[in-house]
């Protein structure tokens, strides 16, 4: 009774009301503060940062995958379980940095993010050919190549081809891997300009330029299947697939990833298909 008084009171309504918004803000600070030192001091990690992402995250991502592959829910959650649980690619991913250069900046624990719906898409649409520009230390490609392996067992085949224009890119894709995929050095617009394979699955990751982008997409026009799917890993801070897609005549969705337990911000993926 006294407080709904104070109330009444403008200029004490003011101040309490101030207060209250100052506590939402500092709760909240304090929650990223917290997730913030504990990633300092529990990984190494300066970039292409690696994290889980939410059940309800991947719930939603298997609906979004679903509406888009038209294939039902349960099947693509049930493909996102299975990357989850590929202890073979998760030990192969473990070894093969253990041994590389990097390694001084790399997680033990291996979390693949958004990347699951990379390997959904591909458990689902079966594509012959994948094409991703930009590969980094190759952790999408060997994600991207073991949806390959699986779709093998069920009796289709296809490959992958990662551009990337440093040499020292994709030291993940090693061993078995390689039978599935290899990388094309050089400019990825050069590299896909000579690209005479029609592309059934294309991720744009390279230069996050939105000219760049755009022109990823602009190339590669030509040379997609007709029930070709295009993701772009640059579209939560860009909408050049978003404008790729409108202006031929292509349907766009965007996901967004929310991080299990992390300070950065997810980002997402843009989805065009027809």
């Amino acid at each position: 009774m006294f407080f709904k008084r104070l109330l009444n009171i403008p200029v004490l309504r003011d101040i309490l009301v101030f207060g209250y918004r100052t506590k939402l803000i500092f709760f909240e600070i304090l929650l990223k503060t917290k997730l913030s030192f504990k990633w300092l001091f529990t990984s190494r990690e300066t970039t292409n940062f690696t994290y889980d992402l939410t059940k309800i995250n991947k719930q939603y991502l298997a609906v979004t995958i679903s509406h888009i592959t038209k294939k039902p829910y349960l099947e693509i959650f049930k493909y996102i379980l299975e990357i989850d649980s590929n202890i073979m690619l998760k030990e192969h991913i473990y070894n093969e940095t253990k041994k590389s250069a990097e390694s001084y900046k790399s997680d033990k624990t291996i979390y693949f993010g958004r990347r699951i719906g990379w390997y959904a898409i591909a458990r689902a649409i079966k594509p012959k050919i994948i094409v991703e520009t930009g590969v980094d230390k190759g952790l999408g490609s060997c994600i991207l190549i073991s949806a390959l392996m699986k779709n093998k067992k069920d009796g289709y085949s296809g490959y992958y081809y990662g551009t990337d224009i440093n040499s020292n890119a994709g030291y993940l894709l090693t061993k078995e891997y390689t039978k599935y995929g290899e990388i094309l050095y050089g400019d990825s617009i050069d590299s896909l300009s000579r690209f005479n394979k029609k592309i059934d699955l294309f991720i744009n990751d390279s230069d996050h330029s939105q000219d760049y982008e755009y022109n990823e997409y602009l190339t590669i026009e030509s040379k997609l299947s007709k029930n070709a799917i295009l993701l772009g890993d640059n579209s939560h801070c860009t909408t050049k697939l978003f404008e790729f897609s409108s202006k031929t005549g292509r349907s766009f969705l965007f996901f967004a990833e929310t991080p299990q337990n992390h300070w950065r911000e997810g980002a997402g993926i843009g989805f065009s298909f027809k």
